[in-house]
């Protein structure tokens, strides 16, 4: 072993440029997170070789005075923070004052900067471990220019651990994509080997923020998305943004976007609350699509814990955590159908029908397209107060709904002779005596208004229920709508008779941490409300006296260690609620109406209806989707009508 002695700067400065510097796109963030903080406005970015060759990066933020460019390539140098107490509430992205010297450590970098009380802007240089740095005028307007080129030139070791030119640039446009998402104020251009690859103007209305979302993460985005804007006035939390209808999930969780204070970051507890919310409507295997926003005290949230600051630690994790659950699980159970229409309702033309709506050009603005899928304030109570979705689209005239209630009798063929058929008869009849009731069941003012999943038409073998509505035909797969209706009810009906238990014989000892059961001992009601009876027997030992009588046959120790597992880490668990969700599920499936029943129109109808009045039912309790929407443009372009 050699003797202790002090590394050099440049060393150490390298050493550094291991955690902050790992590739490209780490450059790319790291002067892009700077430029923010300086107030830029506008950042544009070239790049040569998936920014191996040459990154160059141009703002028109405050800039750099002259007497501080050399310090600004120093470690440690900072302005953004001045003391201990500046780090318990930062405001910034950055605050290390490490950037600009792991770069320079590793790369030829220039930077030239120029203020707004300066006559001209001025220049310095550093490349890799040379670090003598020169500052030299150079013409410059204001903002910072900041040029890394060459990047990993005199660390061979790091060089050949970048991957290809594709992928590095990859991994770049990735950071270019998140901060433009974070901050929509700022217009952001983005060149790679000399082509134009976004070029985004600041974003100041919703109408521009939605095409930028559009630009970033493609129109089916944003076509399926709902606004949230959710809020607790008492914590001061807010959590806004955009949501995907669990119909469009994916197959990986890749257009995940979570900002808290305008940083995106990876945490845990904010991962397990958007599971959570999500998991009784999505496939399995399928992830959710959102861009979030939540902000809160800076002081409430601590960004020192990780180099890259990608990860945070919240001070009141539980709080935080049961704030995204309600509020995402809230917006979740509100979607109804009406709110999928938005996107495959004609417009230009009022209440328009047929081939007429679907002609090109006929389209409402995309501001009025925002205000339909806009989700409603929430407040800290979680109260739902928003207009029912079947009280917002336009009601059709009379005569359209007299038409539709004699298009069904017209599917049973005429009696010879010109008189209706007894089945026609039946038909019209039965559709006016329900059209009343449906409206009034629905809590429409006007009685002839059509709802949002139309009228029942017929079935089509016995699996699939076929309806028409103003957009054009519904169809829904009778089973999975049922088995998603039964099960809600199935919910409700619990949550209002409190679950019963059932006293053990043996009363079941469950070995735990001291930490659990010191848990499990301050927060015994929890554990009453969901129908068990703990008692605590030692340091590390907890009795299980009563469990609720769904759950007589699960694996009750494993299921109280979890849940005093999940508490620990995220301030609440939700595994009791799923285990008995489970067991709804499968007695709801065993119970919904089953494939090969033939329906009658009433039964259809009804079918149709209370999926429009329950909570989630756009999917199965599995996840599948019940039901799905063919608008006229959609129809028109299976026969070609109009070409």
């Amino acid at each position: 072993m050699s003797k202790i002695q002090l590394l050099s700067p440049q060393l150490a400065n390298q050493i550094a440029a291991g955690e902050v510097v790992e590739r490209p796109a780490s450059v790319v963030k790291e002067l892009m997170e700077n430029s923010l903080d300086a107030g830029a406005s506008r950042i544009d970015l070239d790049v040569e070789q998936g920014g191996i060759k040459l990154l160059r990066l141009r703002d028109d933020g405050r800039g750099i005075p002259r007497e501080d460019l050399e310090l600004a390539l120093s470690r440690h140098a900072t302005s953004k923070i001045q003391a201990l107490e500046d780090l318990e509430a930062v405001a910034s992205l950055g605050f290390r004052g490490e950037a600009l010297a792991s770069i320079s450590s590793v790369s030829r970098l220039k930077l030239v900067s120029k203020t707004s009380d300066q006559d001209s802007g001025w220049e310095v240089r550093a490349e890799g471990r040379d670090m003598a740095t020169i500052v030299t005028p150079a013409p410059h307007g204001q903002g910072t220019t900041v040029e890394v080129r060459d990047l990993f030139f005199n660390t061979p070791a790091r060089r050949k651990f970048l991957r290809t030119e594709k992928t590095e640039y990859r991994h770049l446009e990735e950071v270019v994509r998140r901060l433009a998402l974070s901050r929509f104020d700022v217009g952001f251009q983005l060149s790679h080997n000399g082509k134009a690859i976004y070029q985004m103007r600041p974003a100041s209305s919703e109408l521009e923020r939605e095409r930028r979302l559009s630009l970033l993460l493609g129109s089916s985005f944003i076509e399926h998305a709902l606004v949230l804007d959710m809020q607790a006035e008492a914590s001061g939390l807010r959590l806004f943004g955009w949501v995907s209808q669990p119909t469009h999930s994916r197959s990986q969780p890749d257009q995940q976007y979570f900002f808290v204070n305008g940083r995106i970051i990876r945490d845990k507890v904010v991962t397990h609350a958007v599971r959570q919310a999500y998991q009784d409507v999505l496939y399995q295997g399928r992830h959710p699509a959102f861009v979030l926003y939540l902000t809160l005290d800076p002081a409430l949230v601590d960004v020192n814990v990780h180099p890259t600051k990608h990860e945070v630690r919240f001070r009141e994790s539980r709080l935080v955590h049961d704030f995204i659950f309600r509020s995402l699980h809230r917006a979740i159970a509100d979607m109804r159908p009406g709110d999928d229409l938005a996107a495959h309702q004609p417009q230009g033309v009022e209440q328009a029908s047929g081939a007429q709506a679907a002609m090109p050009g006929a389209h409402a603005s995309s501001q009025d397209h925002y205000e339909q899928r806009r989700m409603p304030l929430y407040q800290s109570s979680y109260q739902n107060s928003y207009q029912s979705p079947y009280q917002k689209s336009g009601a059709p005239s009379s005569s359209a709904v007299r038409d539709q209630i004699s298009g069904y009798g017209r599917l049973y063929p005429e009696v010879p002779g010109g008189e209706v058929s007894p089945g026609a008869a039946q038909a019209s009849s039965l559709m006016s005596s329900q059209l009343s009731p449906a409206m009034t069941t629905m809590g429409a003012s006007d009685p002839e208004q059509v709802p949002p999943l139309g009228f029942a038409v017929a079935q089509l073998h016995g699996v699939y229920v076929l309806a028409q509505n103003e957009v054009g035909l519904v169809l829904v797969d009778m089973h999975a709508a049922h088995e998603r209706i039964v099960y809600e009810k199935m919910k409700i009906s619990l949550a209002e008779d409190r679950l019963r238990s059932q006293p053990l014989l043996v009363p079941l000892s469950v070995a735990v941490s001291s930490r659990e059961a010191d848990l499990a001992e301050q927060q015994p009601e929890l554990f009453h409300r969901l129908g068990f009876e703990l008692q605590r027997m030692g340091d590390e030992t907890l009795v299980v006296r009563q469990v609720p009588v769904f759950l007589s046959k699960a694996d009750v120790a494993q299921l109280i260690r979890d849940v005093l597992a999940d508490m620990i880490v995220f301030g609440e668990s939700r595994r009791i609620e799923q285990h008995i969700d489970e067991l709804l599920g499968t007695m709801a499936c065993h119970g919904a109406v089953r494939a090969n029943r033939q329906l009658s129109l009433a039964e259809m109808n009804a079918l149709l209806r209370d999926m429009e009045q329950t909570e989630r039912s756009g999917q199965c309790n599995h996840g599948r989707p019940t039901w799905v929407q063919l608008g006229m443009n959609e129809l028109d372009k299976l026969f070609m009508r109009g070409q």
